[in-house]
């Protein structure tokens, strides 16, 4: 039988859940955590560990994941870098259109564990004909726009890079103030790169459509908290659904945690059955095109951090 191909791995504390995964859907590769390989598959942990991995040898790098916000792109050099981006879209998706509905419908408000005053008598909203403004079109942008526009929404969705989507019924501005006024919901699916660090701080809060339900499932960084709380506490953003912090995880007693109109998350939008199998056959994917000379699909583009 013919060697292994050889793969360096650097997965931290999930090496135990992701070699026996990597293991199991990429068959014919022996993955290892010392050794020499050109393949690194890595997860943005301990950068001094990760540093010494970085040999001459190493030619191509993968993050199981979708931002490289946290990886050390300073220390990739010439290699080429790729992602996972997009494996855990649709899953990000759900959680954003879930968030969405439970604000409209009013829920877990509604329950009820005692006959109410009231039978057969609501006001609730719905998506139907509201605007989600959806900052970033990526894969997980653009998932969000297609279940939206599914429920009948009106989709606007900031993207600085082009001018028209690839999704019939999505509109395209290229200003954020416009989208942070036309939003009765609003999506934050921004990368975390030094220009969008804060990019909603006071001034972007002050464009918002004042009740507006406001979901973050990129990174903290993009919102400046002290914002968001005041923007919380004087109703212009009527509820923040939060699953990503600034730092994470927050420490105890940080008012995030305890504000009424706050539903903060640990981080586990992406979570879903099939996440972490459309992960690793991206990777998997990736290697093929890798051992094959083939363009790879993921690329990061180290100049602008995503």
């Amino acid at each position: 039988m013919p060697d292994a191909r050889m793969v360096l791995t650097h997965l931290g504390r999930f090496r135990d859940q992701m070699v026996p995964l990597l293991e199991r859907l990429v068959p014919g590769v022996a993955f290892t955590d010392h050794g020499s390989s050109d393949v690194l598959v890595a997860l943005p942990t301990d950068h001094d560990a990760l540093a010494r991995k970085l040999t001459p040898a190493v030619k191509w790098i993968h993050v199981l994941g979708a931002g490289v916000d946290g990886f050390p792109l300073d220390a990739v050099g010439d290699r080429v870098l790729t992602s996972s981006r997009g494996a855990a879209a649709p899953a990000i998706a759900e959680f954003v259109l879930a968030g969405m509905l439970a604000f409209e419908k009013q829920l877990p408000e509604r329950w009820i564990t005692e006959p109410p005053a009231q039978w057969n008598v609501a006001r609730l909203g719905s998506l139907r004909g509201k605007t989600v403004g959806i900052l970033g079109l990526g894969a997980i942008g653009t998932e969000v726009a297609r279940l939206a526009l599914a429920f009948g929404a009106r989709v606007v969705a900031l993207r600085r890079t082009q001018k028209t989507s690839s999704l019939q019924g999505v509109e395209i501005s290229a200003r954020l103030a416009d989208v942070l006024a036309s939003g009765d919901h609003l999506v934050i699916a921004l990368p975390a790169t030094k220009d969008t660090h804060h990019v909603l701080g006071k001034a972007a809060f002050a464009d918002m459509k004042p009740g507006v339900n406001l979901a973050n499932v990129s990174r903290g960084t993009i919102v400046d908290q002290d914002a968001l709380l005041a923007a919380l506490d004087d109703g212009t953003v009527a509820r923040a659904n939060l699953d990503v912090t600034d730092p994470e995880p927050l420490p105890a007693g940080h008012p995030l945690y305890s504000h009424p109109r706050v539903r903060l998350t640990p981080h586990i939008s992406w979570s879903s059955p099939d996440t972490m199998r459309r992960t690793i056959e991206m990777f998997a994917e990736n290697l093929r095109r890798y051992d094959s000379g083939e363009h790879l699909h993921g690329l990061v583009d180290l100049a602008a951090g995503y």
